[in-house]
């Protein structure tokens, strides 16, 4: 069985890269495809196998600007040649699942998120553009959007990563989805001895993941903050922190580990479609204070894992920062790490392996039919799997 994973773009190892590595556990002879491609920035894990880029890797500077390139994004998804493959696994946030597959095929789409930039994210993003694509964008959304409701027909089977995403792709595609968790190397990370004086907000720094709100919140506190990450906001966050605020930058994934380990609690004040920092950081046995909407309210257990506040301002973040304090020594380490464990890489797999094969098998009932001389012609592949039966209790 010929295997293709197609994933909007690989220039980075974040969430939907992680997705990615795990896909090639399952499926170690498989191809991927993907819009651009930097290999200097992804896992030695992806370089093993054969990586295929659209024509927009021809251009000139679009491993970098490869965002400013979308309106010529389905061409370049629609270029790529899938012929001779039987699976087609999409990794779609970018998008993805528009790529043409083959008729025999079976193509399941892992949906991270429907594209924000062009649904429910739309205002937010033009307003945070540059002045060429907040003048472009009213043209070419429309179009956009009419694409990517369209190319939604072209799946067999969606895979959604939370909740959140699921009642997003119904919404917007009108089609129904399995929900998945996404891979997170909960063994990669263990509570530390003691913790330290200090709360953490780690993840890319743009706009709509609302760090400002946790950097005001606590120079208003004057409490100690370490923010993690890099992007688009961080001279701008650096503009508006007092002195107890801490920037690391990019760091290295042993000094998160040391941080997510030892912090007082994550600070979370962004919306997400699922959210891997939260869980990393239960993983290492520390509870997380949320904004309480899309993926953390999946994630995050109040009085188990964490607190929820309900307004994204920094007097809600403040609030409940005292009401954690007031309430931190009912946390138990053990029990949030546990708690962790239900979003593991291995229920990932079994949950994925478990959607193929029954895509695959219904696939290749569908594809039974009868010749004109009465002829039975079958589908041209078997599963290269057993139908073997998987824990689908621990399927989340």
């Amino acid at each position: 069985m010929r295997v293709a994973i197609v994933h909007y773009w690989l220039v980075s190892m974040r969430g939907g890269e992680k997705v990615v590595e795990a896909l090639c556990d399952m499926y170690p002879e498989a191809d991927i495809f993907t819009l651009v491609y930097d290999e200097s920035r992804v896992s030695e894990k992806i370089k093993r196998h054969k990586v295929t880029s659209s024509f927009l890797q021809k251009i000139p500077g679009a491993v970098k600007h490869y965002q400013s390139l979308l309106p010529l994004m389905p061409f370049a998804l629609e270029s790529l040649d899938l012929s001779g493959y039987d699976l087609i696994i999409s990794s779609e946030s970018g998008p993805a699942k528009g790529i043409i597959a083959p008729p025999h095929s079976t193509h399941v789409c892992y949906c991270h998120s429907p594209m924000r930039y062009i649904w429910d994210h739309y205002h937010s993003y033009r307003a945070n553009a540059g002045l060429a694509s907040r003048m472009l964008l009213p043209w070419m959304a429309p179009l956009l959007r009419s694409w990517d409701v369209s190319t939604s027909m072209r799946v067999d089977r969606f895979v959604a990563n939370s909740h959140h995403v699921r009642a997003r792709i119904g919404k917007y595609y009108g089609r129904s989805a399995t929900v998945i968790y996404p891979p997170v190397a909960v063994d990669d990370y263990a509570p530390a001895a003691e913790t330290g004086d200090f709360y953490l907000c780690a993840g890319q720094l743009v706009s709509y993941k609302r760090v400002d709100l946790a950097v005001r919140a606590f120079t208003k506190m004057g409490r100690n903050l370490v923010v993690i990450g890099e992007g688009k906001e961080l001279a701008a966050l650096k503009a508006i922190a007092g002195p107890t605020i801490t920037f690391l930058g990019r760091a290295p994934f042993p000094v998160l580990k040391e941080k997510l380990a030892r912090c007082k609690a994550l600070i979370f004040p962004g919306e997400e479609d699922f959210g891997l920092i939260p869980v990393e950081t239960m993983a290492s046995g520390r509870p997380v204070i949320a904004f309480g909407s899309g993926g953390a309210l999946e994630t995050v257990v109040p009085g188990l894992s964490g607190v929820l506040f309900h307004e994204q301002t920094p007097e809600a973040i403040i609030d409940a920062v005292h009401a954690f304090e007031a309430e931190s020594a009912a946390f138990d380490p053990a029990a949030i790490r546990e708690h962790a464990a239900r979003f593991s890489t291995r229920n990932f797999k079994l949950g994925m392996d478990l959607v193929i094969q029954e895509e695959l098998r219904a696939r290749k009932t569908a594809s039974l039919q009868t010749t004109p001389h009465g002829e039975t012609r079958r589908f041209p592949f078997e599963p290269a799997f057993p139908a073997a039966a998987v824990e689908t209790d621990r399927v989340h």
